[in-house]
This record gives C-alpha cells, structure tokens and sequence, in this order.
C-alpha cells in the first residue's frame, strides 16, 4: 500500500507499507492490504506502521484524518513527533 502522511507544515513520510495502526476517534483499527474505502478522525496517539521490510515505524500524533482507498493512504495529522 501506499501511504503519505502530511502536517499542515510538511511531508513526514511517504512511501510503501504492509500494514498500519491508527488511533481512530472510535477507538484503534489496523489497514491492511485491500480495505474497504473509509474516512476516520483521528484521536490523539501513536501511529504505528510497518514497511516493506518489516520494520516498524511509529508516530505520535496530534489527531487528524486519514483516508483508505484503493491501497492509498492518505494521513493528515494536526501534528507528528
């Protein structure tokens, strides 16, 4: 799949992943490969991804949206650190 995640001051990162964990307003789901299309707010919390490789990467955010369509990733977040 392929994600971007965006501030409103910069691109964090972009680039191909396996899987991602998100903290959605509802509570955490996981994208997968072939999910449903959805739109979510995001909550406060950390973000957690896994790439190509099987590495892990992880964010902490300050809430935000992020889309899922057609194995694209779209993360806009208030804030990354």
């Amino acid at each position: 799949m392929k994600i971007e995640i965006i501030t409103p001051d910069r691109k964090v990162y972009e680039g191909d992943i396996k899987s991602i964990r998100v903290p959605g307003k509802k509570g955490s789901f996981q994208v997968l490969k072939d999910h449903a299309p959805i739109i979510s707010t995001l909550d406060n919390g950390t973000v957690i991804m896994v790439d190509q490789e099987d590495n892990e990467k992880r964010y902490e955010i300050d809430g935000g949206v992020i889309e899922v369509k057609m194995n694209k990733i779209i993360l806009l977040a208030e804030s990354v650190k």
